[in-house]
């Protein structure tokens, strides 16, 4: 398998809410483009093929067809080759997944990878229902008003019946990355202030939204952008001549992983009923990125950014990362293994709940974040000689799962 580095990139500011400032879908992926190439020093000329990860642009704005923006970004990308991925809000990661195979296969040595949704032009109660359209429509969470804190709620009743859960320790992790959050200048919740009782169960400063999930326990509806270009080695090795620096110096892609699971949660909950896991398939995309990254596990890893779409999201993913033994990811949060100065830091960026969550973006920025972490670059969230990074972005309940490893020599 050839090698993929990863030359840079950019993201939006994702508490910038671009409708108020008058701006469209396009002007945010123009402005994460144009900056990735700036932070970069490429140019478009550079760049043989375009890769977009969108979910819902169709319900939130009424456009598709967002490959085409690129020509419009740059007149020397005009000609170039693009698509656009979805999977639900794993839409980003199946564009690196894609931009990967074209830079493998030989096809071509500079890819453009950039995910953008823009979510924040329309009222909170219509972006969740559009959010929606990655469960089973008409199948699931049909008596509930907002699906997603629903169908999470579900997680956590089931975790409850399984090991036992304690609101407590959810309540910690979003603690621990609305805290992070406030390290990241581009988070949308940096400037964010809580009351004494925002983690409790206090109905007043953290309030229901659907069974166990409470206000901070939800991530946001944000608008952004996030951009990464992935080189051949050929490329790589050019860029870094260029720049006078070591190819060993640029992070490459060390391991994936990639499974789509049924799309009812409760079919995926009732087959795994007898099984160590909740969601034996996220088990499998994070140990396929372990085996193909030639690490056994965890341990080889500096830091994780990962999908804290819900708090019981990462405690779920806290266990299926092998970090504890199923059922015991209260362990981790108790002990600090997963804050910023703990033993393997979780989201330093600040993860969904504290960065935002502009769903198609999501998985790139992800990548962008073990980038930025394993090249020193990670400025106030910089975790102290990371060289390996993992990640992990989920679409729907647990259906499309995608797992990084980032790291340099």
């Amino acid at each position: 398998m050839s090698e993929v580095f990863i030359l840079g990139g950019a993201q939006t500011d994702f508490g910038r809410n671009w409708t108020r400032d008058d701006k469209s879908l396009f002007d945010l992926f123009a402005t994460s483009v144009n900056s990735g190439l700036e932070n970069c020093q490429l140019d478009a000329k550079e760049v043989e093929v375009g890769h977009v990860g969108n979910f819902v642009a169709e319900l939130f704005t009424g456009q598709g067809m967002l490959g085409g923006f690129f020509g419009h970004v740059h007149p020397d990308f005009a000609g170039m080759p693009a698509s656009r991925h979805e999977g639900a809000c794993a839409s980003g990661s199946l564009a690196m997944l894609a931009a990967m195979r074209d830079i493998e296969s030989g096809h071509y040595d500079l890819a453009c990878v950039a995910g953008v949704e823009l979510m924040r032009n329309v009222s909170g109660d219509i972006a969740a229902n559009n959010l929606g359209a990655a469960c089973w429509v008409g199948r699931e969470a049909t008596q509930v008003k907002y699906v997603w804190p629903a169908m999470f709620s579900d997680l956590a009743q089931e975790y409850e019946r399984r090991y036992g859960l304690k609101h407590d320790h959810l309540s910690e992790i979003a603690r621990i990355n609305f805290s992070n959050a406030k390290r990241n200048p581009n988070a949308q919740t940096r400037s964010w202030t809580f009351a004494e009782n925002s983690f409790s169960q206090d109905e007043r400063d953290n309030p229901v939204v659907e069974g166990w999930m409470r206000r901070h326990d939800c991530s946001q509806i944000t608008d952004g952008a996030a951009v990464v270009f992935l080189a051949s080695a050929k490329k790589a090795k050019e860029y870094a001549d260029r720049r006078g620096i070591a190819l060993d110096s640029l992070p490459r892609i060390l391991g994936w992983g990639h499974t789509t699971a049924p799309m009812l949660q409760q079919t995926k909950i009732e087959s795994s009923r007898n099984q160590d896991y909740v969601f034996p398939w996220t088990r499998k995309a994070i140990t396929d990125a372990y085996r193909r990254a030639g690490i056994a596990g965890p341990e080889a890893l500096d830091a994780i950014e990962l999908h804290d779409c819900f708090t019981i999201t990462e405690y779920m993913a806290i266990e299926h990362f092998g970090i504890t033994a199923p059922g015991e990811a209260w362990k981790a949060v108790e002990e600090g293994t997963i804050a910023f100065d703990g033993q393997l830091p979780i989201n330093p960026s600040g993860g969904l709940i504290g960065q935002g969550h502009p769903v198609g973006a999501t998985g790139i920025r992800m990548v962008l974040d073990a980038w930025r972490q394993t090249t020193g670059n990670a400025g106030d969230m910089q975790v102290a000689g990371a060289k390996k990074i993992g990640t992990y972005n989920v679409g729907g309940s647990a259906t499309t799962n995608v797992s990084f490893v980032v790291g340099v020599a």
